[in-house]
């Protein structure tokens, strides 16, 4: 695929813009997705149908994989990543995101309440509502990360 890029100078712009126009996203268009947001950290590309959204990373309560798929979760809707867990657990911040599971993250500044009476567990509510519990292997972590 031959690629054109361009730079247009704007001097009321009060941060670079990156626009990509394209008849549909390919892994080729995909990769520079990837490459552009590993530049900041700050976001991840979540996609639902054929639509692409730019998540901004605060606003993920929980990243969890399901059905050999990947999902970000927000207050208002579900994503797919195309990334792995352990890809995105060494990218996140280690102070705001916890790995609970094998198969699931939780962003600390969406939990509600922790729950120790299971024995050698935590059950952990979410902001939204849902439920996770963490693994025993992941208990001792989730402590460390708490301060307890």
């Amino acid at each position: 695929m031959k690629k054109k890029v361009r730079v247009e100078i704007d001097e009321n712009s009060k941060e670079p813009e990156v626009i990509i126009r394209t008849d549909k996203i390919t892994d080729e268009v995909h990769n520079i997705i990837q490459r552009l947001s590993d530049a900041d950290g700050k976001t991840l590309y979540g996609f639902k149908e054929d639509v692409m959204k730019i998540l901004d990373i605060s606003e993920i309560i929980r990243i969890y994989s399901a059905i050999k798929k990947v999902f970000a979760q927000t207050k208002d809707d579900e994503y797919v990543l195309r990334m792995r867990l352990y890809e995105l657990e060494s990218r996140l911040d280690v102070t705001q995101f916890v790995r609970i599971s094998k198969s699931e993250i939780l962003n600390l500044r969406a939990i509600k309440k922790f729950d120790f009476s299971i024995t050698g567990t935590i059950a952990i509510t979410l902001s939204n509502g849902t439920t996770s519990y963490a693994s025993r292997r992941y208990v001792a972590n989730i402590k460390k990360v708490l301060g307890m």
